[in-house]
Order: structure tokens, then C-alpha cells, then sequence
């Protein structure tokens, strides 16, 4: 709560629940212990108190939650709807440190409720969470322990600051967390900045619940308290500015040091570049193409073109109607939940918030990750989708936080932060926004540019435990103005430095330039991560005449499997009239095909191939056609291919840049 009002926020109100004619109950959820004197928060802090007594129990345990009938969280939901009834809150503030259990219910509760969940303690640092809450001033006693290294006789009733050292130790010896997010200990908090009346405990009954002579179990009863006054200077402002909070500078003096954030004042303001080529309309494009393999599926294709009188979102709720179809086509109970990742390509941003109020209505719990930027798309194409999906749901593990926090941006939309299949990790694209706010930071591409690869960074630590940014097998970087590519391949390559060894190969940086993104960002991250141990990470240049390619393929040798390529096609001093498609792609595949073949690896077992383009160099429906052809030509299963325009590719030289990643 502390937090929430240090960021802005006005609490209205508290609320709790309570177990039925008992001290505790046992509870996957709720700490009880200590709710005989949770009256003295309200008069200590002047809100109104709302309790409710649980009635349900831990019935729906999974991963996930959907609503259960006599479940204890169907209990907080009723006490929420409730306080929402009577005081219009529009927030609830959520204390889980690190309990995906808890969250995910929470949000689930909010959800349903329309209230934003606020988790400022999230992921957060233990130790120095502890020591700054301390700092703060917080005055909470311990009142039930049970872990080794805590003893009823000895740490009950004692305060954080006096256990301070203690649980540091214990944390070193018996790995405690600090916190107690573990369910080491319970505490109750007798004074904090919120409160205009601190509260003094006059009688306690400890009850040993369990005599373990390892972790022994015990807790305190409040019998009797009161409050007292407290000199309380109104001179003083009323938020605790003073107090830790991650706000637009503070995350500035994190992410850039002292002369680079002075230079930042010299800095041009660049506007948003839109190159637009001479289209002609195309209203004869391929359809749809679907590639299944096994349990995978890659769908590409997916196009709403503008019709006369038909608003977008009808368009973006018939685009995705046939993905929809794609995907049921498939059999064996395909469906939109078994998405993995989508690709959204919209041409105009403007459109953007009337395409998502669609699009959420497609998918439902665990949505899929998605990367959205505009593209150069042509005047009668307003959007377009390529995706991968992957059906059986209990091999999926899915990241979707959609509290407000510190840790890394909240997916409050229809798309989670990350889902993994196996050895891979799929994450959504990640822009600079500020996590408390989700506002875009401020201080330009550098500060974009550190705090989004922060994000990806934070993303896979907490998905995958023990991964880093050296896991990454693809990485795509989109930015809203070429000058920008310098800047971000120099903080590409120091973040991912450190992390080169023999197990991890930070891959090659794909950088693409696009007219827009979202929230007005200057740079968005897409990149794919994998058990990199056994992975081959390889290069290749070639050259024909005045047409280079340079490829990059990772792969696992036994059994030959792609795990992810890129290629990059350019050409010096090229001429637009004499450039021929046919022959550039030609020479494309027959080198990819090249490549691939020393490692037993064929051209038909590509999951899908999404190639970028300047839009002022060719057209876009002579692209489709072309590499339609040039595979029909090479004789072989051609893979699903996402021809996707856009401003400027890494270099004025480079023409087309293709990436595959399985």
C-alpha cells in the first residue's frame, strides 16, 4: 500500500478475509493469522474496513484458475464486487512477491471485476525488499513462524528491524526467504507512513501448532491492542515522496550514467518516417497457407483487405475469423488457444486500439505472445497476421502477468509476456515501457534501448531459471528510423557480451526500420530463446556478381534440426528497373538450400519464412508471385512464406532479409 500511494495512487478503502470461529485456516491463499486486530489498520489509517468470511477451500489448484464454485478465491471475488458496489475503487493492490499461484488468482478476480491489479513488490529483490521496507519505516512484528532457523520461544513478536540480521543469516544457511514469501513467517504491521495512529499490541497467547524439532510451527494471537497517537509534522507532504519508487528519473539514473543522460539535452527529436512507394491495387493475393507438423502448426497469409464501407474492425474480425477456420481446419481440437505467437502487421497504428478490441475477443486464459508494428503495407491491405501455434496445451508453460509492478511490463492486453514449448521460449515483442506505468520512457532511443532489452532480459530469467540473453537463437529488432540501428546494435552487443561462452552464442542482431510502433516506442524486441548447449550456431557469405548474401544458421545436429536462420540480401549500387526478383530469389534458395545440405537438413522441412522488404523496391504482390514460383521451381514442399514491406531494412544496400525459426 506504501508503494501504490509513493506512485499516485488514493486507497479508498481496505478489505479482508476472514477464517470462520477459528485463529487460521489453512489456506492456499489468505495469511489468517492475526485478523483478531485487522480493525486497528482501518482506525489506524481512517478507510473504511470490509470483511468477509472464507467459505470456500483450495479446490482448483492448477497453474491456472478458472471460476469454481465453493473455491476460497470465489470468496475474494465476492468481496471485491462488493467494495467495487459501494465505493467505485478501480484497483486492487496485491502484495505477491514471487507466488504465481497467488497472482494468477488475484488477476483472474480483477479481471472479471475490471480492476487493475497493482503488484509494485513483484519479482523484486528479497533482501534488499526487506531492508527497504525497514528503511522505510514499516514497524511489523513476526507473529507465526514456520521454517528452520525460526523459533517460536525466540522470534516471535520480534520486529523486522530487530530479525533483520537473523533472517540475512538464514537466507545464507537454509536458502529462507527473507521476505517470508515462502511461508516462512507471517507478520503484522504495527506502524508505516500510512498510518495517522500507530497500533500497540497489550496481551498475546502463542499457540505452538506443531513441535517440529527441525522447523517448529507457532504463532500469536492478538488479544488486546490499542492505538495511540503519533506527532505527525503537516508540514510534511501527504504522499511519502521520500520513500523507494521507480518513477521515469529514477529508472534514467538506473539505466544511463551521469554523462549520457547530460548528453541526452543535445539530442534531435526525430520524427517518425513514413516512406510510401506507388502502389497499385492488388485484390488478387494467395490465399492463406498452412504448414502442420506433428503437434506444430504455421499459418501465413492472413490479410484484411479494405472493402468499401466496411469499418476495421470488421475487417480485423473477418481476418481473424479465417484464421480461426485455418486453424480448425487442422483437426484434432485446434483452436485460437492453441496459438504460440502472432505476428500482427497493421499499416496504419492509428488503428491500432479498434484492432485489439477485436482481437481479445478471440482468445480467452494464456493467450498467445504477439509482436505488433505497422508496416509498409499496400493502401488496401489493413492488416496482416502469420502465426505459429502448438496443440497440446499441458507442454505449454505461459507467462502472463498482468499486474502493474516494477519488474517488467504487465500484459494487460490479449497476449502474455512469454510461453515455452519444450526447450523453447517464445516472448512477446517488448517496447520501453516503464512497468509502474506503462508509459513510454523517456530520454530517447539509448533509454529505449536498455530498458526494452532489460525487459527480455528479466522476461527469460523468470520463465527459465538459469537462462540468460545468451539463450537468444533469434532476435529481431524493430526501429522507427535507421540512425537508430547503430545505437541499438551497440546495446545489443553489451548486454549480451558478458554472456559469450562455450554453451551460449548471443545470435546476430536482424535489424528492420518500420514507419510506427506502439505507444509511439523507437524500439521494439522480438527474439526467440533456447536450451542453447545444443545448439551449432554457423556463417555463410556469398556472392554473385553485385548480389552478396550473408546467412547465420543455428541448428542441433542429432537428429539435423533448424532451430533458427537469417539472410540478408544486398546489392551495391543497385538499379530498380534491371533488378530482377526471380534471379535474386533464385539465388537465395539455392544457397540456403546449399547450406542446409551439409547439414542433412532440407529445404521443404522449413516451418515458415518471413522475409522483409523496402517497400520502394519491389512490388508487393510481385514478390508473393515470385517466390510462389522460384519454389515451384526448386521442386520441393515449399514452406509458408510472410512477405512483409516495410521502411528500410540494416543498410540502404540491403534489399531483402529473410528469418526462419522453427
Amino acid at each position: 500500500m506504501v508503494q501504490c500511494v509513493a506512485l499516485g495512487h488514493e486507497i479508498i478503502a481496505l478489505a479482508n478475509l476472514k477464517p470462520k470461529d477459528k485463529d487460521e485456516t489453512d489456506s492456499y491463499m489468505y495469511q489468517s493469522v492475526g485478523h483478531h486486530a485487522i480493525e486497528l489498520y482501518a482506525d489506524a489509517m481512517g478507510l473504511p474496513l470490509y470483511r468477509r468470511t472464507i467459505e470456500g477451500s483450495s479446490i482448483e489448484t492448477g497453474k491456472n484458475y478458472t471460476p469454481t464454485q465453493d473455491d476460497e478465491v470465489e470468496d475474494l471475488y465476492e468481496l471485491l464486487k462488493t467494495v467495487k458496489e459501494e465505493k467505485g475503487i478501480e484497483a486492487v493492490s496485491v502484495g505477491a512477491i514471487l507466488s504465481d499461484y497467488q497472482r494468477i488468482r488475484v488477476e483472474n478476480v480483477c479481471t472479471r471485476l475490471g480492476l487493475t491489479p497493482l503488484a509494485y513488490l513483484w519479482r523484486r529483490d528479497q533482501t534488499e525488499l526487506l531492508d527497504e521496507m525497514i528503511d522505510a519505516g514499516i514497524n511489523a512484528v513476526v507473529i507465526k513462524v514456520a521454517a528452520m532457523g525460526l523459533l517460536p520461544h525466540k522470534h516471535l513478536g520480534k520486529s523486522l528491524q530487530e530479525l533483520r540480521g537473523h533472517l540475512h543469516k538464514m537466507s545464507q544457511k537454509y536458502e529462507l526467504n527473507v521476505c517470508g514469501e515462502g511461508g516462512e513467517y507471517e507478520t503484522f504491521t504495527l506502524d508505516c507512513p500510512l498510518f495517522k495512529k500507530r497500533i500497540v499490541i497489550d496481551d498475546t497467547e502463542t499457540v505452538i501448532h506443531s513441535a517440529d524439532a527441525f522447523a517448529p510451527v507457532g504463532y500469536i494471537n492478538i488479544k488486546q491492542a490499542h492505538l495511540e497517537d503519533k506527532q505527525i509534522d503537516s508540514a510534511l507532504p501527504v504522499r511519502p515522496l521520500s520513500l523507494f519508487m521507480k518513477t521515469n528519473h529514477s529508472l534514467m539514473t538506473e539505466l544511463l550514467n551521469e554523462e549520457e543522460i547530460k548528453a541526452l539535452s543535445h539530442q534531435p527529436c526525430l520524427s517518425h518516417r513514413k516512406i510510401r512507394a506507388d502502389y497499385s491495387v492488388t485484390p488478387e493475393l494467395p490465399p492463406s497457407s498452412t504448414r502442420q507438423v506433428a503437434n506444430h502448426v504455421w499459418i501465413t497469409g492472413i490479410r484484411a483487405c479494405i472493402q468499401n464501407g466496411k469499418s476495421i474492425e470488421e475487417l480485423t474480425r473477418a481476418a481473424l475469423e479465417t484464421l480461426r477456420v485455418r486453424l480448425e481446419e487442422c483437426h484434432d481440437g485446434w483452436s485460437m488457444s492453441s496459438l504460440v505467437l502472432v505476428h500482427l502487421y497493421v499499416r496504419n497504428m492509428e488503428d491500432f486500439a479498434a484492432i485489439n478490441s477485436v482481437y481479445k475477443t478471440f482468445f480467452s486464459v494464456n493467450p498467445a505472445c504477439r509482436v505488433c508494428v505497422q508496416g509498409s503495407l499496400t493502401p488496401d491491405i489493413a492488416l496482416q497476421i502469420d502465426c505459429y501455434g502448438y496443440l497440446i496445451q499441458t507442454e505449454k508453460q505461459t507467462m502472463h502477468v498482468q499486474s502493474l509492478s516494477h519488474w517488467a511490463p504487465a500484459n494487460i492486453g490479449p497476449y502474455s509476456q512469454a510461453i515455452k514449448i519444450n526447450n523453447k521460449l517464445y516472448i512477446a515483442g517488448q517496447i520501453a515501457m516503464i512497468p509502474s506505468s506503462l508509459q513510454i520512457i523517456e530520454g530517447g532511443i539509448l533509454a529505449e534501448a536498455r530498458l526494452s532489452l532489460r525487459h527480455v532480459s528479466r522476461i527469460i530469467e523468470a520463465i527459465c531459471p538459469g537462462w540468460t540473453l545468451g539463450n537468444i537463437v533469434s532476435v529481431v529488432c524493430y526501429v522507427t528510423q535507421q540512425d537508430y540501428i547503430q545505437v541499438a546494435c551497440s546495446e545489443w552487443k553489451k548486454a549480451t557480451e558478458k554472456h559469450k561462452n562455450d554453451t551460449c552464442h548471443p545470435c546476430c542482431m536482424v535489424p528492420i526500420v518500420v514507419p510506427q510502433l506502439p505507444k509511439g516506442a523507437l524500439i521494439e524486441w522480438q527474439v526467440t530463446a533456447a536450451d542453447a548447449t545444443e545448439i551449432t550456431d554457423t556463417r555463410h557469405n556469398f556472392q554473385k556478381d553485385s548480389l552478396t548474401a550473408s546467412f547465420r544458421v543455428c541448428y542441433i545436429e542429432n537428429p539435423p534440426t533448424l532451430s533458427s536462420f537469417s539472410c540478408v540480401l544486398c546489392m551495391k549500387e543497385r538499379n530498380y528497373i534491371q533488378l530482377e526478383v526471380r534471379a535474386v530469389l533464385t539465388f537465395f534458395i539455392e544457397k540456403l538450400e546449399q547450406i542446409l545440405s551439409k547439414v542433412a537438413i532440407s529445404l521443404s522441412s522449413l516451418p515458415l519464412l518471413r522475409v522483409f522488404y523496402p517497400a520502394s523496391v519491389f512490388a508487393y504482390k510481385d514478390l508473393v508471385d515470385r517466390f510462389r514460383d522460384v519454389f515451384e521451381s526448386a521442386d520441393c514442399d515449399a514452406p509458408p512464406v510472410s512477405i512483409v514491406p516495410v521502411d528500410v531494412l540494416e543498410s540502404e544496400d540491403a534489399i531483402i532479409t529473410v528469418i526462419a525459426h522453427a
